[in-house]
């Protein structure tokens, strides 16, 4: 696995979310017409495909998303993420954003992960405050941000976990036990990132 980093940059979590319909639009644009990452933005931001109010807005998230991508060093699963159902290409767009931020990928697996590794499907608030007390007391530059940064870091998460199926609801108290899909453990695999299969529930 490439090196993921320090969290430095990871506080930008609270603008840019999952971002599951924005990345997979410039997907299609990246697979289907082979555009360069200054000609997607050009044609996202001209068609105003992410619906955005604002040209600033449209060319920041067309950027975030073009470095997901790209981040996956995987274009088969560029693919999967534009032409994929839902259910596939959001499992992808879940392992490309755990590749981008560092801070992700901890918490997807060493608390979601080791709770499927338990088989404790119990989750909570408490579960998100216990991670981020452990990464304050483990890195300065996490133990700069303000309440009010890490509060809305907490709500992203959470909403990760929504919008993938991990809880039904915000205020959900357990986990649903989540199934890998073939083409997306296959990537992970080819990647050496075995140590991101917990996070899918996998363990084989």
């Amino acid at each position: 696995m490439k090196s993921l980093g320090d969290y430095k940059g990871n506080g930008g979590l609270t603008r840019e979310q999952f971002l599951y319909h924005e990345t997979r639009t410039v997907a299609k644009l990246m697979v289907d017409e082979n555009l360069s990452d200054t000609e997607i933005i050009d044609r996202v931001i001209k068609e105003n495909l992410f619906q955005f109010p604002t040209e600033r807005t449209i060319k920041n998230i067309a950027n975030v998303c073009i470095k997901r991508l790209r981040g996956l060093d995987d274009m088969t699963l560029v693919e999967v993420i534009a032409h994929s159902p839902m259910e596939i290409s959001k499992q992808a767009c879940l392992y490309a954003m755990m590749r981008q931020y560092r801070l992700v990928w901890d918490f997807m697996i060493t608390v979601i992960g080791a709770k499927f590794r338990e088989q404790n499907l119990s989750y909570g608030r408490m579960d998100l405050n216990v991670f981020f007390m452990r990464l304050q007391e483990q890195d300065d530059e996490v133990a700069s941000w303000s309440e009010s940064t890490i509060n809305k870091i907490k709500q992203v998460l959470n909403k990760i976990l929504l919008e993938n199926e991990y809880i039904d609801t915000p205020r959900a108290k357990k986990l649903n036990p989540v199934l890998i899909h073939t083409e997306i453990e296959n990537a992970i695999r080819a990647n050496n990132d075995e140590v991101a299969l917990s996070a899918f529930n996998c363990f084989i």
